[in-house]
């Protein structure tokens, strides 16, 4: 039986990719939809950029921010899509075992970090298009958003630092 082994920097591309993914869909559907705390333009009246105003409490601005958080939506669906195709394409064998891998799951943590961060960053600070939960303490809800996506950087550095090779062994042993 052929042994090989996939060092965990193979897949450390596509499980971030994954990781951004999950993150995002996360993000959309507990934030968006469950408790709807907002939208993807749900502060387009205080933006630093200048949108026209899409109130959530009027048909047409909920109806512009349901359209936005859909298309959100597909590009986190994508990103999922992606870090799985690529995922598929350099673990050739024995999958089950990427699944229980400490590399895949860090690195996932890590890119659902860097998703937090970057959407973070840009859309709550930046263009000020919305805010994790708006109000008199949205700056700490904000605030505090990043520092989620920093512990899961960081969290997931440490998991994935103890992880061993990917074994990808040509019969799978479950």
């Amino acid at each position: 039986m052929a042994t090989t082994t996939i060092d965990g920097a193979d897949i450390r591309l596509p499980a971030t990719i994954l990781g951004v993914g999950l993150g995002g869909f996360v993000d959309g559907i507990v934030l968006h939809q469950v408790l709807q705390w907002h939208h993807l333009l749900s502060s387009t009246d205080t933006d630093n950029v200048g949108i026209r105003p899409y109130p959530v409490d009027t048909v047409s601005g909920l109806q512009m921010n349901t359209l936005w958080d859909g298309l959100f939506h597909v590009v986190t669906w994508v990103a999922v899509l992606t870090g799985l195709a690529l995922l598929h394409a350099r673990v050739t064998r024995s999958r089950g075992r990427l699944w229980r891998s400490r590399a895949l799951w860090g690195w996932a943590l890590v890119g659902w970090g860097l998703f937090n961060l970057v959407e973070g960053v840009v859309d709550h600070h930046l263009l000020g298009i919305h805010h994790v939960h708006g109000g008199p303490h949205q700056t700490a809800w904000d605030v505090g958003f990043l520092l989620l996506g920093a512990a899961l950087v960081g969290v997931g550095w440490a998991v994935q630092r103890r992880a061993t090779v990917v074994d990808v062994c040509a019969a799978d042993r479950r």
